[in-house]
């Protein structure tokens, strides 16, 4: 069954779900874009890796659920000698957040014969746009070390929460944006933005020089996510998505699911 949204769905950007959100979308990006790459260029998978610990300000997107825990029913053993040891007072159980190595997943786009990396495609996740997260700083780190090279960067950025990665030049007001920058025009970033009512756009990918650009489908993507995912069995529509809509976003988006529902 197909979402009921015209374009993203603001219901797969909690961060419960968006992991494997996140892989679908960088294993269909590959899978539509190779067969217009063949034979001189190759997409590949690659991991970008970092620690975060208990100080990093976006482990509340990795871990959403940690909370205190009761135990009403739990009782504590009788001391055998209660005259000289005190009763033990019942505590209060805690998640632990151990250090833990995060993996995220960008494409590459490789020239088969020279083995240079032309294109990186970059799909954010929640921590990409907390601020002063481990996982801001290794992706915006990441962002540097390209712009500073001849290869082109494309970002995609679905999820309407956090900071953006570009926000001293002025965007477009938007939902969701996606963003390319061209090796060899850095100063004219080329932007995309959609909102939550609107399709998501067929946008260009860079290739060496002059070579014609390949086109991203990014609607077709989802869709073909959305249904090999099979979200429609994990999402409840009855509740408000994480994050809430706009006032008005959230009067249409009723409506919109109402009248899918009425089908």
């Amino acid at each position: 069954m197909p979402s009921p949204f015209p374009g993203m769905d603001p219901y797969l950007e909690s961060p419960s779900i968006w992991p494997d959100v996140h892989h679908e979308l960088i294993s269909e990006i590959r899978a539509t874009l190779q067969p217009d790459l063949r034979p001189r260029y190759v997409a590949r998978v690659e991991l970008r890796i970092y620690i975060s610990d208990d100080e990093d300000p976006g482990r509340q997107a990795l871990v959403p659920d940690v909370r205190v825990e009761r135990n009403p029913g739990r009782r504590v053993a009788k001391s055998s000698s209660p005259a000289s040891s005190p009763a033990v007072t019942e505590p209060q159980i805690v998640a632990t957040l151990m250090d833990e190595e995060i993996e995220e997943a960008f494409l590459k786009i490789i020239h088969v014969e020279s083995e240079d990396l032309v294109t990186l495609i970059e799909v954010l996740s929640p921590t990409n746009k907390i601020r002063g997260s481990r996982g801001r700083k290794s992706f915006m780190q990441k962002r540097r070390e390209i712009m500073n090279t001849d290869v082109h960067w494309v970002e995609i950025d679905l999820l309407r929460d956090g900071t953006p990665s570009v926000t001293q030049s002025p965007l477009p007001v938007s939902d969701y944006r996606i963003l390319a920058s061209r090796g060899d025009q850095r100063t004219r970033t080329r932007c995309w933005p959609v909102n939550v009512r609107q399709p998501l756009p067929v946008i260009a990918i860079p290739l060496r020089g002059k070579e014609p650009e390949v086109p991203l489908d990014l609607g077709a993507v989802f869709r073909t996510v959305y249904d090999r995912g099979a979200y429609d069995l994990s999402v409840n529509y009855r509740r408000e998505p994480k994050p809430p809509l706009s006032d008005d976003d959230a009067v249409w988006a009723k409506d919109l699911l109402r009248r899918r529902r009425a089908k």
